[in-house]
């Protein structure tokens, strides 16, 4: 059984890493704090559908993508790593957070920035080419629906979270959360080395 669901658990965590919903939460409550309960329900199916329209695109596409540009899986995986690491560097930072400039309450705030690059982002995509060249097509799709399915609750239950949480307990979350990103970065380099 546990050999069973084994590729799940191991797909799941790192899009649930490199997704980071909790951290993300406290610019989405930001962009919509002005917004109307139906406006912010639109916000929310905008983002979530957006993110995962483009994560399960390249997914498909990725590999073919790649292929035509003459880079290999080693390859991708070590420019991936080293990208994962310098976002999860940049966010550990004291002070960092993450910026998305929008001029304005747009209409489009859920298709970006919260879409993408926000929750749908480098991160998303790379770890979930990884997932699939390691996994395969099925553990890799499943948990990207389910942690999709994650930052539609979360982004539901926001306004709750944050009072549960606070923003301290937020930040502190997130961090944590980059640390795994940055280690999972270089598994994915020392992978990549190693097909090489």
């Amino acid at each position: 059984m546990l050999r069973i669901i084994e590729p799940y658990i191991l797909t799941f965590i790192p899009i649930f890493v490199a997704v980071d919903v909790i951290g993300s939460i406290p610019l989405f409550i930001s962009l919509v704090e002005h917004a109307s309960k139906e406006q912010r329900h639109k916000i929310i199916i905008d983002s979530v559908t957006i993110a995962t329209v483009v994560a399960i695109g390249f997914m498909f596409i990725g590999k073919w993508v790649l292929w035509l540009l003459g880079i290999t899986i080693s390859d991708f995986q070590i420019a991936g790593g080293v990208l994962l690491f310098v976002i999860a560097v940049r966010l550990l930072l004291p002070g960092a957070v993450k910026i998305i400039s929008v001029e304005g309450q747009d209409k489009d705030v859920g298709v970006f920035p919260l879409g993408t690059p926000l929750i749908t982002g480098p991160a998303v995509l790379t770890t979930t080419l990884m997932m699939l060249d390691s996994f395969g097509i099925w553990p890799t799709f499943i948990s990207l629906v389910i942690n999709m399915f994650i930052v539609w609750l979360a982004l539901a239950k926001a306004d709750y979270i944050m009072k549960i949480m606070g923003a301290n307990g937020t930040r502190a979350f997130a961090k944590i959360m980059y640390i795994l990103l940055a280690a999972i970065a270089v598994m994915m380099v020392r992978r990549g080395i190693q097909g090489i």
